[in-house]
């Protein structure tokens, strides 16, 4: 398995080194930018780059499902952690108003938005500090039983 990999790798990256030749050159990128995007090597290593990243992204789900079901220990703190998250985004929600802007004065500056926007807006922001403070916490209290142990 870890020959067949080797090749794969090896000629992937032959045709990557190809693709990389056939790109257009600069001038043309710089005097028409929209054409040079649309060249045929430049789909292609986006279409590789696409491949590489869906491989990369299975495998990594396949093998952490595979660990996290293997232990059920593992199982149960993930579960407690993902429980955990929904209750800090519950929060966030709670906590957000929707009000926080004038929504027509955003109308008039061409940015058409709803209030249930702005409320998802600002569960993202409240989530975001909730997570951030206790990861700080964590941190604290980690650094403080290292300390008060000995």
């Amino acid at each position: 398995m870890h020959k067949i990999v080797k090749i794969a790798l090896v000629v992937i990256g032959l045709i990557g080194a190809v693709l990389w030749f056939m790109l257009p050159s600069r001038e043309l990128s710089e005097a028409n930018p929209a054409e040079a995007a649309q060249s045929g090597p430049m789909g292609a290593m986006f279409m590789l780059t696409y491949l590489l990243l869906a491989v990369a992204v299975v495998f990594s789900l396949g093998y952490a499902l595979k660990n996290l079901f293997s232990n059920p220990e593992s199982l149960k703190k993930t579960l407690y952690v993902m429980v955990g998250f929904l209750v800090a985004a519950g929060i966030a929600y709670v906590l957000s108003s929707g009000t926080d802007i004038n929504l027509d004065e955003m109308a008039r500056k061409g940015v058409p938005t709803t209030e249930s926007t702005v409320k998802r807006i600002g569960m993202g922001l409240n989530l975001f500090f909730i997570l951030t403070i206790i990861a700080v916490g964590a941190m604290l209290w980690g650094g403080f039983k290292k300390m008060t142990s000995k």
